[in-house]
C-alpha cells in the first residue's frame, strides 16, 4: 500500500495522520503543501475521490479574498482557482491510489490495508 499525505508541517492533523501510519508500519510519503503541492493529476483524482470541490475547500483559510471570490465563480473556474491556490485545501489529504480522504480519519484508513 502506497500512502501519500498532503499537508503542512504546522498542521496537527497532518502530524497525527503521519504518526498513525508509521505506528502501523505503513510507509507514507509526506508532501508539504507549502513547498510542493499536488500535481494536476493528483488534484483531479482527489476531487473525484472526496466528492467534489466543495469538500476540499477550507472555509477557515487565511486568504479570505480568494475564498469570497470562489463563491461567485463557475465550477470549472473554482477548480482552476483552487489548483492555483492550494493553501485553501483542507489538510491533511490522505491518498492511496484512487482513494482519498480529508482530515484525520483512521476508521476509513483501516479499510485500505
Amino acid at each position: 500500500m502506497s500512502i501519500q499525505i498532503f499537508g503542512t508541517k504546522k498542521c496537527f492533523d497532518t502530524k497525527k495522520a503521519e504518526r498513525w501510519f508509521k505506528e502501523r508500519g505503513v510507509k507514507c510519503q509526506l508532501i508539504d503543501m507549502k513547498e510542493k503541492g499536488m500535481s494536476r493529476g493528483e488534484f483531479n483524482n482527489v476531487i473525484s475521490a472526496v466528492g467534489g470541490i466543495d469538500n476540499l475547500i477550507n472555509d477557515k483559510a487565511k486568504d479570505k479574498d480568494v475564498l469570497t471570490l470562489m463563491k461567485y465563480l463557475t465550477d470549472e473556474d473554482r477548480i482552476e482557482k483552487l489548483f492555483e491556490n492550494q493553501q485553501l485545501i483542507k489538510t491533511p489529504v490522505v491518498r492511496s491510489g484512487k482513494k482519498a480522504v480529508i482530515g484525520f480519519q483512521p476508521e476509513i484508513w483501516k479499510d485500505w490495508e
